[in-house]
Order: C-alpha cells, then sequence, then structure tokens
C-alpha cells in the first residue's frame, strides 16, 4: 500500500490537538505506513506537551518547530521532512473519520486524480444557541458562497480546491510549494496553480471530516477580517485576479456599495438613498434566511448577528487590504 505523511501545522492548539491526534492513532489506515508530522509555531500553551505524550505512546507522531510561525512555512516544513510518496494536509482544528485516509487513498488511485478531498462538516465543541447558529451561518451559501467542499456532492467532481486534502508528494516539486509570502489563501493560490499546470482536484462525496468553528462573534470577527485582508493582498502580491474566486469579493461590494453612496452625498444628497436601499435589502434578506434556518436549536436574533458578523468583518477586512496596497507597492519597488 502506498504510504502518507499527514501534516499538521499548529499553534497554541490545546485545546483540539487531541481530538485530532486521536483521528489518525485510531485511523483503520496500516499504522507502518502513515507518519504524522506536526509542525508546530512555537506554542506557549499546551500544546507542545500534548503532542509529545502522543509521540511516547505513537512513534509514528514527529514534531517540528516552525520558528517564523507562519501557516504556509509550517506546511512546507512538513512537505520538505515527509518520508512518504503522498501528502496529506490537516488542521489541528479538525477530526477525521477513521476511514477517511483509507477512502482518499482509494479515490486517487482510481481516478487517478493529482488531489482529492471530502466535504467539510462545521461543528463547535460547546453547544448553545449561539454557536450552533454560528455554525448554519457557516455551512449556508448565503454565508460562505457556493464552496464545493461545504456543500458536497453525489458522485466525485472536479473542484477549485478542497479543504485536507491527499496529494501526491511529487507535484509540489513540479508545480512548487506554497508560497510564504501569503500568510492567507496560500491553499487557494497552490490549488490554482495545481489546475493551471493542468492537474485535476477531486471532491469525494464518501469521505468527509469536520471543522471546529470558532465559537464567539468575537474570534468569528476576527478570523474574516483576516481573511478579507488577505483576499486584496493575494490578488497584489501574485499579480493575478484568478488567484481567488469571485464569491471572495462580494462582501468588499456589499461595503463599497454602502460606503460609496455615503461619500458621494456629499456631493449630491439622493446619492444617500442608494447606500440605505443596499442595507435595507442586505438586512431583509439576512432576516429571511435566518427566519428558514431557525430550528430549536438555534436563535433568529444569533443567526442574523452571525450573518452580520460574518460579512462586515470580511468586507472590512477587504477594504483595510486595500489601503494597506499602497504601503507594499512602496515596498515592493524600494
Amino acid at each position: 500500500m502506498n504510504k502518507v505523511s499527514v501534516v499538521i501545522p499548529c499553534r497554541n492548539e490545546e485545546k483540539y490537538i487531541s481530538g485530532c491526534l486521536d483521528s489518525f492513532v485510531k485511523s483503520i489506515f496500516p499504522k507502518e505506513d502513515l507518519e504524522i508530522l506536526i509542525v508546530d509555531g512555537k506554542s506557549d500553551d499546551n500544546t507542545i506537551n500534548i503532542v509529545n505524550e502522543y509521540s511516547k505512546r505513537y512513534p509514528l507522531i514527529r514534531l517540528i518547530t516552525n520558528n517564523l510561525q507562519i501557516t504556509p512555512v509550517a506546511l512546507n516544513l512538513g512537505i520538505q521532512n515527509a518520508n512518504n510518496d503522498y501528502i496529506l494536509i490537516a488542521s489541528a482544528h479538525s477530526e477525521f473519520p477513521r476511514d477517511y485516509l483509507s477512502v482518499l487513498m482509494y479515490q486517487i488511485e482510481k481516478l487517478g486524480a493529482d488531489g482529492v478531498g471530502g466535504r467539510l462538516n462545521t461543528d463547535v465543541k460547546n453547544k448553545t444557541k449561539k454557536t450552533q447558529s454560528i455554525i448554519k451561518v457557516l455551512s449556508n451559501k448565503f454565508g460562505v458562497g457556493n464552496s464545493m467542499f461545504r456543500i458536497g456532492a453525489k458522485k466525485p467532481i472536479l473542484v477549485d480546491t478542497v479543504p485536507f486534502g491527499l496529494y501526491k508528494k511529487e507535484i509540489f516539486y513540479e508545480v512548487g510549494f506554497y508560497r510564504e509570502d501569503l500568510i492567507r489563501n496560500h491553499d487557494i493560490e497552490w490549488s490554482k496553480r495545481l489546475l493551471a499546470a493542468g492537474e485535476k482536484i477531486f471532491l469525494i462525496p464518501e469521505a468527509s471530516c469536520t471543522y471546529f468553528a470558532r465559537e464567539t462573534y468575537k474570534e468569528l470577527a476576527k478570523n474574516n477580517f483576516k481573511n478579507g485582508f488577505w483576499n486584496i493582498l493575494t490578488v497584489y502580491i501574485t499579480n493575478k485576479a484568478s488567484s481567488l474566486s469571485l464569491r471572495h469579493f462580494i462582501p468588499l461590494a456589499f461595503i463599497l456599495s454602502v460606503i460609496l453612496p455615503a461619500l458621494l452625498s456629499f456631493i449630491y444628497l439622493p446619492f444617500i438613498a442608494f447606500g440605505i436601499i443596499s442595507v435595507l435589502s442586505y438586512l431583509i434578506l439576512v432576516l429571511i434566511i435566518s427566519i428558514k434556518l431557525n430550528d430549536k436549536t438555534t436563535g433568529i436574533y444569533y443567526l442574523v448577528k452571525a450573518f452580520i458578523t460574518l460579512h462586515l468583518s470580511y468586507g472590512l477586512g477587504s477594504l483595510a487590504g486595500l489601503f494597506r496596497i499602497d504601503k507594499l507597492f512602496i515596498l515592493k519597488n524600494e
């Protein structure tokens, strides 16, 4: 059987790392064909102690230090230190079914693919009406767009990216490693580069994994502000709008549909009506979707707040990225 190296970048993941590691040590995939590389960004919580305890019990687990504390650097370190011919990119925030690796390995060989991955299920450790409302928003098309890996498929289909995918190690040496100047979106940019080289990525319906989301609005806003911020920077750094997809820029378009009419109203007051219409239309749509999604596990208030937090933080992050471009331009041309 082909052997797999699981690469897990992490930093300060004491709440989640045990569940992630248990996923793989309890996997039905043969342990003699598996290694797990934890690439830690100098955690200052109990993460390293937990990993060390696991490595004592399971020699297939190795700890690698990522001194730069940057995710794409961690991924590249893991790939370069991997001993096996296949690489699974994982996350410390995730847990995987016992057959996850076996299903993906079977499908990558059957399909002759260069990369395969499964559907992503969003969950939380602590279930309340608030946290389960956040889950629903992060699993809804209006919340996160038309990502196929969140929606799923009835048969293997070609996609532009997958979360926590299995890849042939040789692919990284052919198309290049993750760009280390992209703090975020390095995975999307790499997938686009892979497709541009004529390679194929498949979403596999039989495989799925669980990602544990942020459980507070503050954490949700902070994470998505950074995502939005790096969307703009990714396009600038790569000089390619195709590095991302259209769905990544919709929150920015909404923010601009409010801000621009407000600014133009100083010249001609009726312009403000366009901003008001945009806000009211958005709020009505959010309320309608929240009512449809609501059940006994959630609350309309929590759903509405989660949608607004997600979209505003993402859009404002993208707007902040626009203002950062001028500084990057100066640095780039010094």
